[in-house]
């Protein structure tokens, strides 16, 4: 398999590991997720397409790293799945912390009430 390639499904396998062994954040299981993630790849297909066209290419790839699959517009079938790592990872980080922070705050304002009522 070539390197690229083997590097971008290690991307993905790594972020969902990610989530369902640390993280935990049913960010899969949201709507949410997948419109952003449609949004996000209506984007990445305009943006992606034209730098990676193979008639005018910006963004060269080595033809022995990559599989060689491309769809649509020349995008190589890689960068779609390290877009799909990078969003998710990040988006799942946001979630995450999102989630400590609003723990945090409960804890406090429990804390501070329980402090309020005391004799």
């Amino acid at each position: 398999m070539p390197e690229y390639t083997a590097l971008a499904v290690l991307s993905v396998v790594g972020t969902v590991l990610v989530e369902v062994f640390w993280l935990r954040t049913g960010i899969f299981r949201r709507a949410q997720y997948w419109i952003a993630m449609a949004i996000v790849y209506c984007f990445h297909v305009l943006v992606d397409g034209w730098l990676t066209k193979l008639s005018a290419p910006i963004v060269i790839y080595d033809e022995g790293q990559i599989t060689g699959v491309r769809v649509p517009w020349d995008i190589p079938v890689e960068d779609y799945l390290f877009g799909f790592s990078m969003i998710t990872l990040t988006l799942m980080l946001w979630v995450h912390l999102g989630e400590q922070r609003d723990r945090a705050d409960r804890r406090d304002h429990t804390d501070r009430r329980m402090t309020q009522e005391a004799p």
